[in-house]
């Protein structure tokens, strides 16, 4: 396929692509495909031939909390540091004036040449800087901040944090800051279990520092994994976001369970049944309840997808697991069903491959899953006060709907149509894509919404709840 150059733009039009790439998780010349590629989307057989152009997004990245906003970054000397460039691109498409701190070791692996370049600001390196120090430059960068960040924190940054040790320019900022204080650590997973960094990791959350990450995955040393790696930016940036949100949070207090993504029921050692859910609609709505203050328990099956924020992650395969998980959370005060669950399992899981032989295998026999929506919504003890149920379908989307809602004792039934000639997400459709068109079920009531992007369907069933969880009384 041939590569797009993004040139010859006006410098508005340029950043409007930019930003709407940005808050998309693309490049710009990935972005510039899916708009061409809407563009050059067939119209109905007999239809008329309209050209409908894609919005290109002028907003602010973000939920525009962080306008405004100081953050000062301190970047500290792992293999990790790298990604602390693409941060500040995040930090500053989200609105905030970014300043960075780098110690030496952090000078071996980035330049401050990189980092000033995307800060546009002076980058800070010397404790007994002639020029900044003149007027105790270190204090006055401490108290300058709403937020301070550290990424990659470190096994020895995280030492010197947690034992009051001040001997450079970075030590000595946090020792004098005032501002809340976010750490992301990053270090191999010997170094991250070592008795000593779980010291200090209690001794550091007592203090009430704030902690993202780490993942697990790969480290650069050669066969080396486990947890240690420095969360992504766009993790850091969200959880900047959660630190600095003051925002009425009328979720706090609640407890709702959310499952997403699919769940693979087993074949044979090697194979499974399993569907093409995401998890992209349920993790964003774990995501917009945590947002609004609730305690989240995401029960999510086998996905690619980054984990939200401030969510308990419980990880499940199949459709008998996840039963058995959200069983074992509730009560809750709400749950929402988002999860594509297989209805039907092999009845039997064979022991050894099943080897492909000459006019094919015998027929696989299938059994019921458990009914997980419904063993929630009519459950006599322990039913929370509000159950949303999804309903994945492609024909006769309400009609289904609300046999589903009545069926199985939910609230509402969130009904999507999932078919690939629905016009909806672009190539592989709703199941696997970034936008959804939904019609909410209730008792008597249909309610269609225009299509929007899965992230604004989850606030809107977010307020949902919130707006129920208010009025709604056992």
């Amino acid at each position: 396929m041939a590569s797009i150059t993004i040139r010859n733009l006006d410098p508005a039009t340029k950043e409007a692509l930019r930003l709407r790439a940005a808050a998309n998780n693309r490049s710009m010349e990935e972005e510039a495909r899916i708009i061409f590629g809407a563009l050059a989307k067939p119209s109905p057989a007999g239809a008329p031939s309209v050209t409908e152009t894609p919005a290109i997004a002028t907003a602010q990245v973000g939920s525009g909390i962080l306008v405004d906003k100081r953050i000062l970054l301190i970047i500290g000397g792992g293999i990790a540091a790298y990604k602390c460039l693409d941060l500040i691109r995040r930090l500053r498409e989200r609105g905030a004036h970014v300043r960075c701190v780098m110690t030496r070791a952090a000078e071996e692996f980035i330049t401050p040449l990189s980092v000033g370049a995307l800060t546009a600001d002076t980058v800070f390196t010397d404790l007994f800087d002639r020029q900044d120090e003149h007027d105790v430059g270190h204090i006055r960068l401490a108290r300058q901040a709403d937020l301070i960040v550290v990424a990659p924190a470190t096994a020895d940054l995280m030492a010197k944090m947690a034992h009051g040790l001040a001997n450079d320019l970075a030590s000595t900022v946090l020792m004098a800051a005032k501002a809340p204080v976010l750490i992301a650590p990053a270090m191999n997973p010997a170094m991250w279990d070592h008795p000593a960094t779980r010291r200090n990791r209690e001794t550091l959350a007592g203090d009430g520092i704030g902690f993202v990450g780490p993942n697990a995955g790969e480290m650069a040393e050669s066969g080396e994994a486990g947890y240690g790696r420095m969360a992504e930016p766009l993790e850091i940036a969200a959880a900047v976001e959660a630190l600095l949100d003051n925002r009425p949070r009328p979720l706090a207090g609640k407890t709702v369970i959310v499952t997403s993504g699919p769940t693979h029921e087993p074949i044979d050692p090697v194979r499974y049944i399993a569907n093409r859910s995401s998890g992209k609609q349920g993790h964003a709505i774990a995501a917009a309840l945590a947002e609004l203050g609730a305690t989240v328990r995401l029960v999510s099956g086998p996905v690619t997808i980054a984990d939200p924020v401030g969510v308990e992650m419980v990880r499940v395969e199949s459709a008998r697991d996840m039963h058995d998980a959200v069983h074992q959370l509730l009560p809750a005060d709400a749950a929402i069903f988002a999860a594509a669950v297989a209805d039907y399992r092999p009845a039997t899981e064979a022991g050894d491959k099943i080897k492909k032989r000459d006019g094919g295998i015998e027929a696989v026999a299938l059994t019921e899953n458990p009914d997980i929506l419904a063993s929630v919504g009519t459950h006599d003890t322990a039913r929370p006060r509000l159950v949303i149920g999804f309903a994945a379908e492609t024909r006769d989307l309400v009609a289904n709907a609300e046999a589903k809602l009545a069926r199985k004792g939910a609230d509402f039934v969130v009904a999507n149509d999932v078919s690939h000639d629905s016009g909806i997400g672009g190539e592989g459709g709703v199941m696997g894509g970034d936008r959804n068109r939904i019609t909410l079920v209730s008792k008597g009531v249909a309610e269609r919404w225009p299509e929007m992007d899965k992230t604004e369907v989850a606030a809107r069933i977010a307020a949902l709840v919130a707006e129920r969880l208010e009025t709604v009384t056992v």
